[in-house]
């Protein structure tokens, strides 16, 4: 409410609406906010009761006394209070639906930072329960999955399945004549054209009409047969389609390496992620050791929120975001990289319903950017080779993913946020789908060497110039009783190199487990580092468990081959003769 101040005595009082009057708390002076009657002007008036009924006020202005009647003045006086009350009134109205607003607002906010935070938070625990929540809901992958289930349309005639209306005669016919008409001269004769001409009439209309009726009836049995046509042909594309897995599935059995890739690049597919991935899954197959090898695309560092909770500050009628400490983002990266490990090798020997695999090479790499260089990168993170015997007998609801992973001597980023590398156990281009098989038949013309029809000393030199092209210095030893190679190498690099023991052995058949206890028994007796098993053919889960955690790495043919060619130039053949016999003391 505006102040005035009062003409007698100078301090500021209240002056209401600033019509009417009011009395000064200082000299009690009566003081008016009215029109002068002479300067015309509101002015502020002061004055007294001068007689009967008439108060006598002094114009600030111009200084002319006014009389006025205390009635006119009483009735001023309401009339002010009167609109200070609606004044106040509505002032205080405003300010509630204000209140009201503001409160509604801070409400409306306030809900979608709650929402914000449960969003956030059903997030967080899916991050942290993608292990626990796969083993409740995930069901194993199987290859009546793969089969289309086509819905198949229902016929729809639309208008071609209602006939429309017959001719109705009575509009075509006259009445018949009845009473004085029909006895009118003339009537009968103009009734039997009239009909006569109806009947023709009649009779065209109905024409019309059954041409019309054959039409629609040739249009629905074409538009049924069309519908027939291409019902017969989704049926027959749902049935190929049917079959074609159905052979997927006999190939998978019989162990043909490219259906059981397609089979578990399906399954690995048909993972589902809280998260976006920045490329699809690899899947190579070694036949000589019945080992899946899966290069898994990890998420990023960025699927973990940088925010904490999201809070609005009232006092400042804003949202407000709180980070999460650095060490937590990084603890729960860690736990999401083993889970997402873990679950991949679970829904894999799930889906295995027929004992194909027995060993999974898994490297789970990401793929993101160098922060130092810009340039794109694809790190491994994780990597590890597990058999089935040891998997399957693991109680991963009660597991600590990365205890596990750690137990089944995984190699695991020491930073995985900053992306720290680590080896892969294998490569995953060393499983050349090169490799041949025993029942592949090679033409003629392929002029590459087949590594079974060398001399022993050729089959040396081949292995002992392989080795040393990777950077080993190679001592044949002796040849072994297969026609393989026994060496110490030594691996120069300080630290990390070391004595090398390697032994390379021809065979056709899977290497048993007892060849790979000799190389640890030799490995230790001569004081090596490392041991490396390489053969033509493969291993079996025996051998990988007996490796496990230990400094052996063991190579198949399939990697012989890529070796050959990556670091010695040979493009080479694994074609086992018809009458080639293992080593019996060696199986």
């Amino acid at each position: 409410m505006p102040q005035v101040r009062c003409p007698a005595c100078g301090s500021l009082e209240q002056a209401g609406s600033g019509v009417g009057g009011f009395r000064c708390k200082s000299c009690q002076r009566d003081v008016w906010i009215l029109s002068c009657r002479k300067c015309r002007k509101a002015c502020i008036f002061y004055g007294s009761a001068t007689g009967a009924g008439n108060v006598e006020l002094k114009c600030s202005n111009c200084r002319a006394r006014n009389v006025w009647p205390k009635a006119r003045l009483r009735a001023i006086s309401a009339e002010a209070r009167r609109i200070d009350r609606a004044n106040t009134a509505a002032a205080r109205q405003a300010t509630q639906e204000a209140k009201a607003q503001a409160a509604e607002r801070t409400h409306s906010v306030q809900e979608h930072v709650a929402s914000q935070n449960e969003a956030l938070q059903t997030y967080l625990d899916q991050l942290n329960g993608i292990l626990a929540s796969a083993l409740d809901s995930d069901k194993a992958f199987e290859f009546s999955r793969l089969k289309s289930t086509a819905k198949l349309p229902h016929f729809e005639p639309g208008s071609l399945a209602q006939a429309g209306p017959p001719p109705d005669p009575a509009k075509f016919l006259p009445a018949a004549v009845h009473g004085l008409g029909a006895h009118l001269p003339g009537a009968k004769k103009q009734h039997e054209i009239a009909l006569s001409e109806g009947q023709a009439k009649l009779q065209a209309a109905q024409e019309d009409y059954q041409s019309r009726e054959t039409a629609r009836l040739a249009a629905l049995a074409e538009a049924k047969l069309a519908f027939e046509q291409n019902l017969a042909q989704l049926q027959q594309t749902t049935i190929d389609q049917h079959a074609e897995v159905d052979d997927l599935e006999r190939r998978f059995i019989e162990g043909e390496p490219e259906a059981i890739v397609e089979y578990f690049e399906a399954v690995l597919t048909a993972l589902r992620w809280p998260f976006d991935r920045a490329r699809d899954d690899r899947v190579a197959y070694s036949a000589a050791s019945t080992q899946l090898v899966i290069e898994l695309e990890m998420p990023a560092f960025e699927v973990v929120p940088e925010v904490r909770e999201f809070k609005f500050v009232k006092s400042h009628g804003e949202t407000t975001k709180v980070s999460m400490p650095a060490t937590q983002r990084k603890a729960i990266y860690s736990s999401l990289l083993s889970q997402v490990a873990l679950r991949t090798l679970h829904q894999v020997f799930e889906s295995d319903h027929h004992s194909i695999i027995q060993s999974i090479v898994l490297n789970g790499h990401v793929e993101t950017v160098d922060p130092r260089t810009g340039q794109r990168i694809h790190p491994c993170l994780i990597t590890l080779r597990t058999t089935r015997d040891i998997f399957v007998n693991l109680n991963l609801g009660s597991v600590d993913p990365a205890a596990c992973l750690k137990g089944l001597n995984a190699s695991i980023s020491r930073s995985p946020a900053e992306l720290a590398p680590v080896k892969p156990v294998l490569e995953f281009n060393m499983v050349d789908p090169r490799f041949v098989q025993e029942s592949d038949v090679l033409s003629e013309l392929d002029s590459r060497p087949n590594l079974m029809e060398l001399t022993p000393s050729e089959f040396e030199s081949l292995i002992t110039n392989l080795f040393e092209k990777m950077g080993l210095e190679t001592r044949l030893t002796q040849a072994s009783r297969d026609g393989g190679v026994d060496c110490v190498a030594y691996d120069a690099r300080p630290i990390l190199g070391g004595k090398v023991v390697i032994q390379a052995k021809r065979y056709k058949n899977t290497v048993g487990v007892s060849a790979v206890r000799d190389l640890f028994g030799t490995m230790q007796n001569e004081g090596a580092t490392k041991g490396i098993l390489v053969t033509t053919s493969g291993y079996g889960a025996a051998s990988f468990d007996f490796a496990a955690g230990k400094p052996l790495e063991l190579l198949d043919g399939a990697n012989l081959l890529f070796l050959l060619q990556e670091h010695a130039g040979i493009e080479a053949k694994i074609e086992p003769p018809d009458d080639w016999v293992d080593p019996e003391a060696d199986r």
